[in-house]
């Protein structure tokens, strides 16, 4: 029989890990201090939804943080340097890559919370959407990422195609991924506009990015920020809807395009988006199914029944809290609660078994990555709901 967590003492321990990790110098809570001292785009959104969610105003002065390096045009970086500078694009301080804007949802779940709302912070959530909007729209009106790291899914199988390979190995993929850096065209401010060797429309990123834009519009930003949310979600369903995976799929604009339908967690993730209540049913419904996403700690990143799935390696399986947040906040849109108390539950119990890590093995709750990880504190936190579509 498991155990399930006491909520109350998870809370706690959750709180303990986010103060450790603060630097009141820098305004953020680094992920890991040996690890990663950097600050990441996400990591931070999901920090701050955190805070917000144990009522701490730290949550302002973490989504802040990702803020203070956005550039000139609106983008936003996906790392922001500590002492140690990673080089990854043109600039010394920042990355030239951006992660999935969840910037829209952070800032809608502390307005939810009642805490402050500072306006320059919302003008930069809105930057941010604009410059996506503007910048990365391709002639079908989806959002390209142009290197994985951007899609914050660094190795899925879905990218096994571009690295010609389905076994999962660190080095070929850290070799895969500088090269990709050699192969990006920045901007003269530092940003990327593309790569020529990969770019894709992933479904998540498209997903997160149309949440965002409705979570912006919520707190009383431009009300274009659902008209834009709309219409990224139709764009969503007509062309990555997979009738015969039930999920959505992403697509290549740029490389091989044979990997791209393999069933992740991913493709249940614009169920945060679409206004079709039938495709998100029969997304949503995987997730209470143990063949394929319902695992005992936690949702699985690769589907049980795919014959790509390790639940002990690194986005070939194993369970990632934010995205099990996202998941159940889908669900939530979805008025799904049973579902959403349940991948609340799992998450939890995978999160205080393993440590409160970077990701753990759902079938065992076994910790992978470092230990502990500061994200991993949302899911002792993650009880706040949203109202449901129609409320």
């Amino acid at each position: 029989m498991r155990t399930e967590p006491n909520l109350a003492e998870a809370r706690t321990q959750a709180a303990k890990i986010l103060e450790a990790a603060w630097d009141e110098s820098r305004g953020y809570s680094y992920p890991n201090e040996h690890v990663y001292p950097h600050l990441w785009l996400w990591d931070s959104c999901f920090h701050a939804i955190a805070w917000a969610t144990l009522d701490d105003e730290r949550a302002v002065n973490e989504l802040e943080a990702v803020f203070v390096a956005q550039l000139s045009s609106g983008f936003v970086p996906h790392m922001r340097y500590s002492a140690t500078s990673e080089h990854r694009g043109p600039l010394d301080h920042v990355s030239g890559y951006t992660q999935p804007p969840v910037y829209g949802h952070a800032l809608a779940t502390i307005f939810r919370q009642r805490l402050p709302v500072p306006e320059a912070l919302r003008a930069g959530v809105a930057a941010a959407y604009e410059y996506l909007w503007r910048e990365r729209r391709t002639d079908g009106g989806l959002l390209a990422i142009v290197h994985p790291w951007e899609a914050g899914a660094d190795d899925s199988p879905r990218w096994d195609a571009w690295i010609g390979s389905t076994e999962w190995d660190r080095a070929q993929w850290t070799v895969f991924d500088l090269e990709l850096v050699e192969e990006t065209t920045f901007a003269t401010t530092g940003e990327a506009t593309g790569n020529a060797r990969f770019e894709a429309v992933p479904a998540a990123f498209n997903a997160i990015a149309a949440h965002g834009m409705r979570e912006l519009a919520s707190t009383g930003g431009d009300p274009v920020w659902s008209e834009r949310a709309d219409e990224l979600s139709a764009a969503i369903d007509e062309q990555l809807w997979d009738p015969t995976q039930r999920l959505w799929s992403d697509a290549a604009v740029v490389g091989p395009a044979a990997s791209t339908a393999v069933p992740t967690l991913d493709g249940v993730l614009p169920a945060l988006a679409t206004n079709n209540p039938d495709l998100a049913a029969q997304a949503l419904d995987q997730l209470e199914d143990d063949t394929r996403f319902a695992a005992p700690f936690g949702l699985a990143y690769v589907a049980r029944d795919h014959a790509s799935y390790r639940p002990d390696l690194y986005w070939r399986g194993a369970a990632w809290p934010q995205l099990n947040h996202l998941a159940r906040v889908a669900a939530v849109r979805w008025g799904r609660m049973d579902l959403a108390d349940e991948i609340a539950s799992m998450t939890r119990r995978g999160a205080v078994l393993s440590g409160f890590a970077e990701l753990w093995d759902p079938e065992t709750g076994e910790a992978r990555g470092v230990v502990p990880q500061t994200w991993a504190a949302l899911a002792a936190v993650d009880t706040i709901d949203q109202p449901p579509i129609g409320e």
